[in-house]
């Protein structure tokens, strides 16, 4: 095996699931070419174009298992592409020469192109199961925890707080666009590839609109407008769906990851035995699932700048760019895969703790809602001149001098519109979670 991470023994579970490696596997891979051949026979024989005991007797051999694969692996190497070489076997394995009517009109592209189409169909599927497991956990987190109060931050600095469901909600919100994305993609994606030579179906005269639309119905896909031998936008839409997705799995990781640190643990990973340890530090508990949402968020996105640039094509047929697509398009999706089953074993089973939130939150002695304290006071004193005065009480009670209450209930101006009762209100994180509640709610009622 290589060692190259989506195909390894020790990475390839860590980077792609073992149903979607599976799916791009060479075998499977093989076997929608034959696929696509024997549907195209079908079709055709159907509209009696070729004998129907052709078609018949190719789909009786058409298997994966019959193929020679050193000798198509070398006649790959030598034809650039492996259709002709594949078409070579399977027309000799059907007996009396009937195998001869194989790729009736067809060219390698769309044999390749509607392969690639079937693939996706079922990758995409895998893809939107992971995708609903995860809107489900993060719609239960933010549920359970819509009033959970734990410290907001901006520039990595306690700012104001918020509530943990209302973190989760916001994280949801992102999914559930990228599953209404994936719903409104399918359609464009999942369309038949067949057009001949230069996309003009000129080898089957006037049936050729038939063929197409006979094997996009053996194969339950779409037919195109017009031919897309050369207008990649489907596919690179794809990858641009996969990278928007990883990108929200890599800021929701990157979000854990930092409520993991020692200092802070407001969350911790699921725990597993062994998960996350460290080869000399027995107290490590590393967030080895968020890690791989992290990165397959910069690796998928990688991958779709290569689609963007493989759309560049030359006239009808590409020079080069197409092969770009071989190693992106599955790359992604499978790295997509990896992401999205972090994901989902990170969040079905994250531990929440409302405890060391409480304590984080009180960190700065009610510092964090100084903005409550001075809109409370803004009432009573105006708004700059309540400004001017919390100010200063807070750069009291960072150099020490004091607890931010008690500097508070110690300033005449502030004494005197407020007692310490209504400053200890104010001084409290949990009365100043504003409207995030009511947004979780609302989210989860819209769904």
């Amino acid at each position: 095996m290589s060692s190259i991470v989506l195909q390894s023994r020790l990475f390839g579970d860590m980077f792609g699931t073992a149903e979607m490696r599976a799916l791009y596997s060479d075998e499977a891979l093989v076997q929608r070419y034959l696929d696509v051949e024997i549907a195209l026979a079908r079709a055709q024989a159907g509209l009696g174009i070729i004998p129907a005991e052709a078609a018949e007797a190719l789909a009786r051999v058409a298997q994966v298992s019959r193929v020679d694969w050193d000798h198509l692996a070398t006649r790959t190497r030598i034809v650039g592409y492996p259709i002709l070489p594949l078409v070579e076997q399977l027309s000799k394995w059907a007996e009396g020469g009937l195998g001869q009517w194989s790729h009736w009109g067809a060219t390698t592209q769309d044999i390749m192109d509607t392969a690639d189409v079937l693939q996706l169909r079922d990758a995409l599927d895998l893809i939107s199961t992971d995708l609903d497991a995860v809107g489900a956990a993060l719609a239960m987190l933010a549920e359970d925890h819509a009033t959970t109060p734990m410290a907001g931050r901006t520039h990595l600095q306690h700012a104001l707080p918020i509530s943990f469901g209302y973190k989760a909600a916001t994280w949801l919100a992102a999914i559930d666009r990228h599953r209404e994305r994936l719903v409104q993609l399918r359609p464009r994606i999942e369309v038949v590839a067949f057009s001949g030579a230069t996309g003009t179906l000129a080898s089957l005269g006037e049936n050729g609109l038939k063929v197409q639309a006979a094997l996009a119905e053996e194969l339950n896909l779409a037919v195109p407008d017009i031919t897309w031998h050369t207008a990649r936008d489907g596919f690179a839409e794809v990858t641009g769906f996969l990278a928007l997705t990883c990108s929200t799995l890599g800021k929701i990781g990157y979000d854990i990851m930092l409520m993991m640190q020692s200092e802070t643990g407001e969350v911790l990973e699921p725990f597993v035995q062994g998960r996350g340890a460290s080869s000399t530090m027995p107290q490590k508990r590393n967030p080895i699932s968020s890690e791989m949402m992290l990165a397959s968020a910069k690796i998928v996105r990688e991958q779709h700048s290569a689609m963007l640039d493989a759309m560049v094509q030359d006239h009808e047929r590409a020079t080069g760019q197409w092969q770009v697509e071989w190693q992106a398009l599955p790359t992604a999706i499978i790295v997509a895969s990896g992401g999205l089953r972090a994901a989902r074993d990170v969040l079905q089973g994250l531990e929440v703790r409302p405890d060391t939130m409480r304590k984080v939150l009180d960190v700065t002695g009610g510092l964090i809602v100084a903005e409550a304290v001075m809109m409370g006071l803004a009432i009573d004193l105006g708004r700059q001149v309540a400004h001017d005065l919390v100010y200063d009480c807070c750069r009291d009670a960072l150099g020490g001098k004091g607890k931010f209450l008690d500097l508070l209930c110690a300033v005449p101006e502030i004494a005197r519109v407020k007692s310490r009762e209504d400053l200890a209100a104010l001084v409290e994180p949990g009365n100043y979670l504003g409207s995030a509640p009511e947004m979780v709610r609302r989210l989860l009622q819209n769904r």
